[in-house]
């Protein structure tokens, strides 16, 4: 059995929530473990993959384009989309309410002062398309990180090494956590399995041969493991009645080993589980033509001006355009009985409007390449787009209308009605003769270009679909991609765990997605987007400061 010299704090998991409560823990002198049952190539988590989109208000990005955001105005949004209504949400919305104020406040100079950068146009993520009160967030808000996710990584990364050197942090891969020790009502530290050597590369799977046992101790342990998007049967058993029945096909945004085996093993030591209902799945996921997982999904992060039909080639309703409430309309495409939808779209859309979340599908970001980002205000798609484009088991490609309809028939696994297809792209067409409408997404793709980022990059110029100077015609067919808990374990604004009396559990802490980004569920039924990194590093920052001052 391996024993080590006891630590102030073990963590369990080397996400980015980890990381950012280790580095805290580092400031403050403390020696740290980390346990991580993935190879070093992984180290990082999810973060590594994503694309470093962080939620701020009222930030010098927003106001040099004209925006103007505040603290009301984002809490406005944010209750508005969270939808609290459970007993549950007592400490998921004190959690809300702390983030808002993080988020306004020091949030941008505290990563600032740690190097970070952000592009300069701020993205309008998930608009909602309700009432002022109701889901989706008023003004742009997501602001991309310089680097993407490993650049949000890199400064967290570099302090637990710094902590490696100094003698203070000790990382161990390859060793799973099977239990949390819990003695006289206290956890004291975690036992598990040793796993054998693996030279996966990140993200890919890696084997689970139990070479030896370990256990370790500590007056603090952290777990910081996630949710459970990469186990589709867990997704399946938390699956609510609100949205229908599950996929039968769905794709993963994150790796097999996001597979929420601590959420059940915390439970176990006493902790209380809460809104594992609340789910955030995407429904624009596209089959990666070049997988690093099982199942791998890219999600299209869509502009607003593609037309979107079900499977039998229905015309979603409204707000259910793209870009504008995720779970409306996972809710709305679950009831059709289809596990796929259809994106209609030009060449000219699919050059400003799509892009693919991923560090790895945005080199230009992630690799602070400036000549390859002047690439997206000129003519052609990002080079990623047009891999998929060319590549993509999901793409049709054609020059006229009947060729497009007969590809999109023999990708669907149901009866597409192509009468009805063609229907409502001629309707949408003759809709825009005049610069006023009464169809709602034209309205709305209009509106979206008075806002200098989306006329700059994101919006594509208003135009007829069948015109031939816009194509070729574009189809993609677009399914269900699994990707974050936003429930999880009860905490306390200090990341302390709660057990089922509503009593902190003396040293148990929890932070990121294993603690819904904060609380059990910070951003109640929905997010605004940009929200799940900064609930790492908020939820992160705060478990790791109250532990160094337990």
């Amino acid at each position: 059995m391996t024993r080590s010299p006891e630590p102030h704090a073990i963590i369990v998991g080397a996400g980015l929530a980890g990381l950012v409560t280790a580095a805290e823990l580092v400031e403050a002198g403390k020696r740290v473990t980390i346990v991580e049952q993935e190879p070093a190539a992984s180290f990082g988590g999810q973060a590594w993959w994503s694309f470093g989109g962080l939620f701020l208000i009222d930030s010098p990005e927003q106001r040099r384009l004209g925006v103007h955001d505040s603290l009301e105005l984002a809490r406005q949004d944010w209750l508005g989309t969270a939808g609290f209504d459970r007993d549950e949400d007592h400490w998921p919305r004190q959690w809300a309410e702390a983030y808002l104020d993080f988020a306004s406040g020091e949030k941008r100079a505290w990563l600032h002062e740690k190097g970070l950068r952000f592009f300069p146009i701020v993205g309008w993520a998930e608009r909602g398309g309700y009432t002022a009160g109701g889901h989706g967030n008023s003004v742009p808000r997501f602001h991309i990180t310089w680097g993407t996710g490993p650049g949000v990584l890199a400064p967290f990364i570099r302090r637990v090494q710094e902590g490696v050197d100094a003698g203070l942090v000790t990382v161990l891969h390859r060793h799973r956590v099977d239990e949390l020790i819990v003695e006289e009502g206290a956890v004291v530290g975690v036992r598990g399995a040793v796993l054998a050597d693996d030279q996966a590369l990140r993200g890919a799977p890696s084997n689970r041969d139990v070479v030896g046992d370990f256990e370790l101790r500590a007056p603090a342990v952290a777990v910081t493991s996630g949710g459970i998007g990469g186990n589709h049967d867990l997704v399946r058993a938390n699956w609510p009645e609100r949205l229908g029945t599950p996929p039968e096909f769905m794709l993963s945004g994150v790796p097999a080993h996001v597979d929420g085996r601590m959420l059940g093993i915390t439970e176990t030591a006493g902790a209380r589980l809460i809104n594992g209902d609340r789910m955030w799945h995407y429904v624009e996921g596209i089959q990666n033509w070049n997988p690093v997982w099982a199942r791998h999904g890219i999600r299209i992060l869509p502009g607003p001006s593609s037309l979107w039909l079900d499977a039998e080639g229905n015309r979603l309703p409204v707000p259910l355009f793209p870009g504008f409430d995720t779970l409306g309309t996972l809710e709305h495409l679950r009831a059709t009985g289809h596990d796929h939808s259809w994106f209609v779209l030009t060449q000219k859309i699919l050059e400003k409007e799509f892009t693919l979340s991923g560090s790895e599908q945005n080199p230009d970001f992630t690799n602070k390449d400036y000549r390859l980002l002047a690439k997206r205000v000129g003519p052609g798609a990002p080079g990623p787009v047009e891999a998929f484009k060319e590549k993509g088991a999901d793409f049709v490609v054609a020059r006229t209308l009947p060729e497009l309809l007969a590809g999109m028939q023999k990708l669907s696994d149901t009866e597409l009605d192509v009468e009805r297809v063609e229907r409502h792209i001629r309707e949408r067409d003759r809709e825009m003769d005049n610069e006023f409408t009464k169809d709602a997404q034209i309205t709305a793709l209009r509106g979206a270009r008075n806002y200098r980022g989306d006329k700059l990059i994101r919006v594509a110029t208003p135009h007829k679909l069948l015109d031939p100077k816009a194509g070729p015609l574009i189809a993609v067919k677009l399914h269900v991609l699994t990707r974050k808990s936003l429930g999880g374990i009860e905490t306390d604004l200090s990341g302390r765990v709660l057990g089922a009396d509503g009593q902190t559990i003396t040293g148990l802490y929890a932070a990121g997605e294993a603690s819904g980004f904060g609380g059990g569920g910070v951003h109640g039924y929905r997010a605004l987007e940009g929200t799940f990194l900064g609930g790492c590093l908020f939820s992160g920052r705060q478990a790791g400061r109250a532990i160094a001052h337990a």
